[in-house]
Protein backbone atom coordinates (compact mmCIF):
# COMPACT_ATOMS: atom_id res chain seq x y z
CA UNK A 1 0.00 0.00 0.00
CA UNK A 2 1.31 3.43 -0.94
CA UNK A 3 1.67 6.02 1.81
CA UNK A 4 1.06 9.76 1.65
CA UNK A 5 1.31 12.71 4.03
CA UNK A 6 -0.91 15.70 3.30
CA UNK A 7 -0.33 18.88 5.29
CA UNK A 8 -3.44 20.96 5.88
CA UNK A 9 -5.56 17.87 5.34
CA UNK A 10 -8.52 19.41 7.16
CA UNK A 11 -8.85 22.34 4.75
CA UNK A 12 -10.95 22.51 1.60
CA UNK A 13 -8.30 21.32 -0.85
CA UNK A 14 -6.60 19.08 1.70
CA UNK A 15 -9.80 17.15 2.44
CA UNK A 16 -10.34 16.61 -1.26
CA UNK A 17 -6.82 15.27 -1.73
CA UNK A 18 -7.08 12.95 1.28
CA UNK A 19 -10.45 11.60 0.17
CA UNK A 20 -9.27 10.86 -3.36
CA UNK A 21 -6.08 9.11 -2.26
CA UNK A 22 -8.00 7.05 0.30
CA UNK A 23 -10.46 6.04 -2.42
CA UNK A 24 -7.50 4.90 -4.53
CA UNK A 25 -6.30 2.64 -1.71
CA UNK A 26 -3.53 4.82 -0.27
CA UNK A 27 -2.63 4.99 3.42
CA UNK A 28 -3.01 8.71 4.14
CA UNK A 29 -1.99 10.87 7.10
CA UNK A 30 -3.14 14.46 7.54
CA UNK A 31 -0.69 16.74 9.33
CA UNK A 32 -2.85 19.58 10.65
CA UNK A 33 -3.78 21.42 13.81
CA UNK A 34 -7.44 20.57 13.18
CA UNK A 35 -8.89 17.07 13.18
CA UNK A 36 -11.87 17.15 10.84
CA UNK A 37 -10.61 15.51 7.68
CA UNK A 38 -11.13 11.99 6.32
CA UNK A 39 -7.57 10.73 6.85
CA UNK A 40 -5.63 9.69 9.93
CA UNK A 41 -4.95 12.88 11.88
CA UNK A 42 -1.48 13.74 13.18
CA UNK A 43 -1.41 17.01 15.08
CA UNK A 44 1.25 19.25 13.60
CA UNK A 45 2.13 22.93 13.39
CA UNK A 46 4.18 22.95 10.19
CA UNK A 47 5.85 26.24 11.16
CA UNK A 48 7.48 24.60 14.21
CA UNK A 49 10.60 22.48 13.83
CA UNK A 50 9.82 20.61 17.05
CA UNK A 51 6.19 20.00 16.08
CA UNK A 52 7.18 18.58 12.69
CA UNK A 53 9.70 16.24 14.28
CA UNK A 54 7.15 15.12 16.88
CA UNK A 55 4.54 14.52 14.19
CA UNK A 56 6.82 12.24 12.21
CA UNK A 57 7.67 10.35 15.40
CA UNK A 58 3.96 9.97 16.18
CA UNK A 59 3.26 8.73 12.66
CA UNK A 60 5.88 6.02 13.00
CA UNK A 61 6.30 5.27 9.29
CA UNK A 62 9.61 4.00 7.95
CA UNK A 63 8.79 4.70 4.30
CA UNK A 64 6.81 7.25 2.31
CA UNK A 65 5.69 7.57 -1.31
CA UNK A 66 4.19 11.06 -1.46
CA UNK A 67 4.35 14.32 0.46
CA UNK A 68 1.87 17.08 -0.37
CA UNK A 69 2.81 20.45 1.14
CA UNK A 70 -0.66 21.96 1.21
CA UNK A 71 -0.81 23.76 4.57
CA UNK A 72 -0.96 27.54 4.79
CA UNK A 73 -3.14 30.51 5.68
CA UNK A 74 -5.94 30.52 3.11
CA UNK A 75 -6.91 34.19 3.03
CA UNK A 76 -4.59 36.11 0.67
CA UNK A 77 -5.50 39.65 1.81
CA UNK A 78 -3.07 40.91 4.47
CA UNK A 79 -3.86 44.62 4.23
CA UNK A 80 -1.95 47.53 2.76
CA UNK A 81 1.82 47.10 2.63
CA UNK A 82 2.30 50.32 4.61
CA UNK A 83 0.52 48.79 7.61
CA UNK A 84 1.46 45.13 7.22
CA UNK A 85 3.20 44.02 10.40
CA UNK A 86 6.37 41.97 10.34
CA UNK A 87 4.61 39.39 12.51
CA UNK A 88 1.80 38.96 9.97
CA UNK A 89 4.28 38.84 7.09
CA UNK A 90 6.31 36.13 8.79
CA UNK A 91 3.21 34.14 9.73
CA UNK A 92 2.10 34.03 6.10
CA UNK A 93 5.55 33.06 4.84
CA UNK A 94 6.03 30.49 7.59
CA UNK A 95 2.73 28.64 7.11
CA UNK A 96 3.30 28.20 3.38
CA UNK A 97 7.03 28.31 2.65
CA UNK A 98 8.87 27.52 5.88
CA UNK A 99 6.37 24.73 6.57
CA UNK A 100 7.11 23.19 3.19
CA UNK A 101 10.84 23.35 3.92
CA UNK A 102 10.51 21.71 7.35
CA UNK A 103 8.18 18.99 6.08
CA UNK A 104 10.34 18.25 3.05
CA UNK A 105 13.51 18.06 5.13
CA UNK A 106 11.86 15.54 7.47
CA UNK A 107 10.27 13.51 4.66
CA UNK A 108 13.26 13.12 2.33
CA UNK A 109 14.90 10.28 4.32
CA UNK A 110 11.63 8.30 4.10
CA UNK A 111 10.98 8.85 0.40
CA UNK A 112 12.31 5.96 -1.64
CA UNK A 113 13.33 5.79 -5.27
CA UNK A 114 10.38 7.10 -7.25
CA UNK A 115 8.97 9.11 -4.36
CA UNK A 116 7.19 12.38 -5.07
CA UNK A 117 6.66 15.77 -3.46
CA UNK A 118 3.87 18.13 -4.52
CA UNK A 119 3.90 21.73 -3.31
CA UNK A 120 0.65 23.70 -3.34
CA UNK A 121 1.40 27.04 -4.96
CA UNK A 122 -1.26 29.32 -6.47
CA UNK A 123 -2.01 31.33 -9.58
CA UNK A 124 -1.32 34.25 -7.25
CA UNK A 125 2.35 33.42 -7.67
CA UNK A 126 1.96 34.85 -11.19
CA UNK A 127 -0.83 37.46 -10.87
CA UNK A 128 -2.20 39.56 -8.03
CA UNK A 129 -4.97 41.58 -6.47
CA UNK A 130 -4.15 44.56 -4.22
CA UNK A 131 -2.91 43.97 -0.67
CA UNK A 132 -1.74 40.38 -1.17
CA UNK A 133 2.04 40.84 -1.06
CA UNK A 134 2.77 38.31 1.70
CA UNK A 135 0.62 35.59 0.13
CA UNK A 136 2.03 36.18 -3.35
CA UNK A 137 5.59 36.09 -2.01
CA UNK A 138 4.91 32.84 -0.14
CA UNK A 139 3.39 31.15 -3.17
CA UNK A 140 6.06 32.48 -5.50
CA UNK A 141 8.66 31.10 -3.12
CA UNK A 142 7.03 27.68 -3.35
CA UNK A 143 7.35 27.73 -7.14
CA UNK A 144 11.07 28.48 -6.84
CA UNK A 145 11.54 25.94 -4.04
CA UNK A 146 9.93 23.34 -6.29
CA UNK A 147 12.40 23.58 -9.15
CA UNK A 148 15.35 23.88 -6.77
CA UNK A 149 14.33 20.70 -4.93
CA UNK A 150 13.70 18.87 -8.20
CA UNK A 151 17.29 19.49 -9.23
CA UNK A 152 18.75 18.66 -5.82
CA UNK A 153 16.68 15.53 -5.12
CA UNK A 154 16.47 14.04 -8.60
CA UNK A 155 16.47 11.45 -9.97
CA UNK A 156 15.43 9.57 -6.80
CA UNK A 157 12.64 11.99 -5.84
CA UNK A 158 10.47 14.06 -8.18
CA UNK A 159 9.21 17.46 -7.03
CA UNK A 160 6.39 19.37 -8.70
CA UNK A 161 3.89 22.07 -7.77
CA UNK A 162 0.24 22.78 -8.44
CA UNK A 163 -1.02 26.33 -8.86
CA UNK A 164 -4.78 26.27 -8.24
CA UNK A 165 -7.00 29.08 -9.38
CA UNK A 166 -10.45 29.69 -7.93
CA UNK A 167 -11.32 26.51 -6.01
CA UNK A 168 -14.55 26.33 -4.01
CA UNK A 169 -17.30 24.03 -2.83
CA UNK A 170 -19.73 26.93 -2.54
CA UNK A 171 -22.44 28.09 -4.91
CA UNK A 172 -21.30 30.91 -7.21
CA UNK A 173 -23.00 33.35 -9.57
CA UNK A 174 -23.13 32.48 -13.29
CA UNK A 175 -20.82 35.43 -13.99
CA UNK A 176 -18.23 33.99 -11.59
CA UNK A 177 -18.20 30.70 -13.46
CA UNK A 178 -18.27 32.63 -16.73
CA UNK A 179 -14.85 34.15 -16.07
CA UNK A 180 -13.38 30.71 -16.70
CA UNK A 181 -12.89 29.43 -20.27
CA UNK A 182 -13.65 25.96 -18.88
CA UNK A 183 -17.12 27.24 -17.98
CA UNK A 184 -16.90 26.88 -14.20
CA UNK A 185 -14.77 27.56 -11.17
CA UNK A 186 -12.63 24.76 -9.78
CA UNK A 187 -13.54 22.12 -7.23
CA UNK A 188 -11.32 20.35 -4.67
CA UNK A 189 -11.63 17.19 -6.77
CA UNK A 190 -9.85 18.95 -9.64
CA UNK A 191 -6.77 19.49 -7.49
CA UNK A 192 -6.94 15.98 -6.07
CA UNK A 193 -6.90 14.60 -9.60
CA UNK A 194 -3.77 16.61 -10.37
CA UNK A 195 -2.05 15.36 -7.21
CA UNK A 196 -2.80 11.77 -8.19
CA UNK A 197 -1.32 12.41 -11.64
CA UNK A 198 1.85 14.02 -10.28
CA UNK A 199 2.32 11.16 -7.80
CA UNK A 200 2.95 8.79 -10.70
CA UNK A 201 4.09 11.02 -13.59
CA UNK A 202 7.57 9.54 -13.79
CA UNK A 203 9.03 11.94 -16.38
CA UNK A 204 7.68 15.15 -14.83
CA UNK A 205 9.69 17.08 -12.28
CA UNK A 206 10.44 20.70 -11.46
CA UNK A 207 7.18 21.85 -13.01
CA UNK A 208 4.25 23.94 -11.82
CA UNK A 209 0.92 22.65 -13.08
CA UNK A 210 -1.66 25.44 -13.36
CA UNK A 211 -5.19 24.20 -12.61
CA UNK A 212 -7.42 27.25 -13.08
CA UNK A 213 -9.99 26.49 -15.77
CA UNK A 214 -8.03 28.74 -18.11
CA UNK A 215 -8.71 31.89 -16.09
CA UNK A 216 -5.13 33.17 -16.23
CA UNK A 217 -5.17 32.84 -20.02
CA UNK A 218 -8.23 35.05 -20.51
CA UNK A 219 -7.65 38.72 -21.37
CA UNK A 220 -9.97 40.91 -19.33
CA UNK A 221 -10.71 44.56 -20.20
CA UNK A 222 -12.80 47.04 -18.24
CA UNK A 223 -16.15 47.64 -20.02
Amino acid sequence: MKRAIITGGSGLIGRGICARLLAEGWDVASFDLRDDGPARHIRCDVTSEDSVDEAFDALGWDALDLLVNNAGIAGPDSGHIATLSLQDWRRMIDTHLTGAFLMTRAAVPLLGNGGAIVNMASTRAFMSEPDTEAYAAAKGGLVALTHALAVSLGPRIRVNAIAPGWITDESLRPEDHGQHPAGRAGRPEDIAEAVLYLATAGFMTGQTLVIDGGMTRKMIYEP
